[in-house]
């Protein structure tokens, strides 16, 4: 499972450090996006990857904590899940503004040579 979890994190890393180079907004916006995925899985996976666990305290267990999941990265994958949603949406709208004032989407505003 860690092997698993280790490729796609350095799979999105890569693929949105590469569209993060590209010169078209759309693909750094794209890009932004891949690596915050990467990022909320690294921070999710902080949290130990086990199967089976109860994330709140049970009353039958002892107060070993190893025997509980961590909410932290929980809670903050789930709070950079929302800002990286937001702001996507108004890097999407600056996008549109820019294209609608440019005529094209390219960073430097002019179109890339055939």
């Amino acid at each position: 499972m860690e092997l698993i979890l280790s490729l796609a994190i350095g799979i999105l890393a890569g693929s949105g450090v590469w569209l993060l180079l590209r010169p078209r907004t759309f693909q750094v916006i794209m890009g932004l996006s891949l690596v915050s995925y990467a990022v909320n899985l690294f921070i999710f996976s902080m949290g130990r990857v086990t199967l089976g666990i109860p994330p709140v305290i049970d009353t039958d267990w002892t107060g070993d904590a190893a025997h509980y999941a961590d909410p932290l990265p929980q809670a903050l994958v789930l709070t950079a899940i929302v800002i990286a949603f937001a702001t996507t949406a108004l890097f999407l709208v600056v996008l549109l503004a820019s294209r609608g004032f440019n005529g094209t989407d390219h960073v430097d505003g002019r179109e890339p040579k055939k």
